[in-house]
């Protein structure tokens, strides 16, 4: 992962905190759980397939990746490579367009499909 992206997800993770009680893991390395993440995410690889050459169990990395959704850890990151995007002048925000036609419609409890709906 380029120092660059680490630079920006890095704060944006949730901090390891001890158990007052004691026990527990210790963390593991937030930089290569992040990195099987994104591996995971961007090949479509399985996470039980996750390559023992990234140096982080399929278990740790999808556990990193609940722990990360749940933070809303994923639009914060978004909302942060915009910025910075923005900020170097590489973003035109007047030239925009959200593609209405990559996202689906959301369906109510009435919108059936045609072939589902009696005549």
């Amino acid at each position: 992962m380029p120092d660059e992206l680490w630079a920006l997800v890095e704060p944006l993770l949730p901090k390891f905190s001890v158990r007052r009680q004691g026990g527990g893991t210790a963390p593991t390395d937030e930089r290569a759980v992040f990195t099987a993440v994104v591996y995971v995410l961007t090949s479509g690889c399985a996470w039980r397939m996750l390559p023992s050459s990234l140096g982080v169990t399929a278990p740790t990395a999808h556990r990193g990746f609940t722990a990360w959704t749940e933070a809303g850890l994923w639009r914060q990151l978004q909302m942060a490579v915009l910025d910075e995007l923005g900020s170097q002048g590489l973003l035109d925000w007047s030239r925009v367009v959200v593609d209405g036609a990559s996202v689906r419609a959301k369906r109510g409890p009435d919108d059936r499909p045609e072939s589902g709906r009696s005549r």
